[in-house]
């Protein structure tokens, strides 16, 4: 596949623009915007260099030259890994906001084109996405968000308390209340995030207060499972409203604070019934 044209030299700047799927106009729904730096192409070096922008031989020795303009300052470059992550996040983010539709199709020349590189690091982040089972490759055509049921949902909802809950009830018996005071301002990050209704800034916000919590057990192996069970769940289902009410994420958020309002205070009882209310539904 063709990588698509760069954005304006030097700016490197776009929105991301959906495919168009076969038969709808779904696609025609821009993706959330991203900011992605441009790297210098071989030809702009050209170009500095006959403009006498390029440091001189001489002077790259260290040797003093006569008549020569003062060189610039050398242009950072920018790994593909860092775009790649770059758009990894932006897909992401799209994922959660239905930006990215279930079932639709989407081709990377497309999204690269709006964010201003070419279709290979969108590409690659694509491939991160199918491996964590977000989307499918559509050979020749691009990638298909996976379209998830209320059963897939009800699944990981299961999975996620049976890892989470038993660690947390631990911890609320052995993690002192100081340490708990610590994880405030993540809770209350929550209630700002929800507040604003944007579900990919709740769905950011939720995982590193669940994060936070998961990692006083001093088990990273349990952190990464947990994190990449609760970005799943995350994903909204097939033939639902595409994302949460503002509502429903305050509702979450206060949970968060009340649950560590209990943990500080030491109650065990109110402990064990906040976290069997909180991971009662799929989240």
């Amino acid at each position: 596949m063709k990588p698509s044209a760069q954005g304006p030299a030097g700016t490197g700047t776009g929105r991301v623009r959906t495919a168009e799927p076969t038969g709808s106009a779904a696609s025609r729904e821009a993706v959330a915007p991203v900011r992605v730096p441009a790297q210098p192409s071989a030809s702009d070096m050209d170009r500095d260099r006959a403009r006498g922008a390029v440091e001189p031989a001489g002077a790259a020795r260290g040797e003093h030259t006569h008549s020569e303009p003062p060189p610039p300052r050398p242009r950072a470059l920018v790994q593909r890994s860092s775009v790649r992550g770059q758009v990894l996040d932006a897909l992401r983010t799209a994922l959660v906001s239905g930006k990215l539709r279930p079932g639709e199709v989407y081709s990377a020349p497309a999204l690269g084109e709006r964010f201003g590189v070419s279709a290979t690091p969108v590409r690659e982040a694509m491939q991160q996405l199918a491996l964590e089972g977000a989307v499918e490759v559509v050979p020749n055509r691009g990638f298909r968000v996976v379209e998830r049921g209320d059963r897939e949902l009800a699944e990981l909802a299961e999975v996620r308390a049976l890892i989470e809950v038993p660690v947390l009830l631990r911890l609320a018996r052995t993690v002192p209340a100081e340490r708990w005071a610590e994880l405030r301002p993540l809770a209350e990050a929550t209630v700002r995030a929800a507040s604003s209704g944007c579900p990919a800034t709740y769905a950011e916000a939720d995982r590193a207060f669940h994060r936070a919590v998961l990692a006083l057990a001093g088990n990273d192996q349990l952190v990464r499972i947990a994190g990449d069970l609760h970005r799943r769940a995350q994903w909204p289902p097939a033939g639902a409203p595409a994302v949460r009410g503002r509502a429903d994420l305050i509702a979450d958020a206060h949970e968060h604070t009340a649950l560590l309002d209990a943990l500080i205070a030491g109650d065990q009882d109110l402990v064990r019934t906040l976290v069997g209310e909180h991971f009662g539904e799929a989240r």
